[in-house]
């Protein structure tokens, strides 16, 4: 598992640099974008931020889009790569207006989690790989430069017979961008609510990641809180938080 996480900071840390040092935009040219962010955090938070690593981890979320069609790889992998996730989403925008936006997607995931093994009368803890296949529903609506909202309607379904069998989510998400704090500094708000149903335990969250960045510079540092309302589902937390330092990319990709 160790040299899994070595090969993916590799991978990302050369892909990112070859396009970050690739050709500056030409609209008369543009083929297709790279985009996205590559960031440590203390606590690694699931795409259903109520789930977490419990433990500081590595988060990367890539999109490569052409028209209306993107692939979009969202890994969250714990340091030590005994835990985490692997989201590879293909994505299609049905709808794709100034303010208005409807998209689909699916995706397969891998998700790696600790459990507790006995053989033989000894147990040890090993490292269980879950597949899942999901898709989501998501209409979008920017108001403004500033302002937007959506839904996300997310239902995965497991593979195997161990684990959590069908999960599903409704977010109702706001974002608030590009808020001038000074001439160079900006402020990105995402205040989200969710209700979550896991193989019928229920649960309704407030979810709220805030991020702070230059404008001349490709770092951010963000933080996210997650607060429950309601929840019966194991284990679950009350209150969970992070911060995480980000590099974030945008790159044109041009025709020959």
């Amino acid at each position: 598992m160790n040299r899994l996480l070595n090969s993916l900071f590799l991978f990302l840390f050369i892909f990112t640099s070859l396009l970050s040092s690739g050709q500056t935009p030409d609209s008369t040219k543009n083929t297709s974008t790279f985009s996205g962010s590559v960031g440590l955090t203390n606590n690694g938070f699931s795409i259903i931020p109520s789930f977490s690593l419990n433990s500081p981890a590595m988060v990367s979320t890539l999109s490569f889009r052409k028209k209306r069609f993107s692939f979009d790889p969202d890994i969250r992998v714990a340091l030590d790569a005994k835990n985490g996730g692997f989201l590879w989403w293909f994505r299609y925008k049905l709808i794709d207006k100034k303010k208005f936006g409807f998209r689909v997607g699916t995706h397969p995931a891998f998700t790696l989690i600790k459990r507790q093994d006995t053989e033989n009368g000894k147990t040890t803890e090993i490292t269980e790989m879950l597949r899942f296949i999901a898709f989501e529903v998501v209409p979008s609506y920017q108001f403004n430069d500033h302002f937007g909202a959506s839904a996300v309607y997310l239902q995965g379904n497991a593979l195997q017979k161990s684990g959590p069998q069908q999960t599903k989510v409704l977010f109702l998400n706001t974002a608030i961008t590009n808020v001038g704090l000074s001439q160079n500094v900006y402020l990105n708000v995402f205040p989200s609510v969710f209700f979550l149903n896991t193989d019928g335990y229920k649960g309704s969250y407030l979810t709220v990641t805030v991020a702070v960045g230059h404008k001349k510079s490709s770092f951010s540092l963000q933080s996210t809180i997650n607060q429950t309302f309601t929840s019966n589902l194991p284990g679950n937390k009350g209150f969970m938080w992070n911060i995480t330092l980000n590099y974030n990319f945008k790159r044109i990709i041009k025709r020959n």
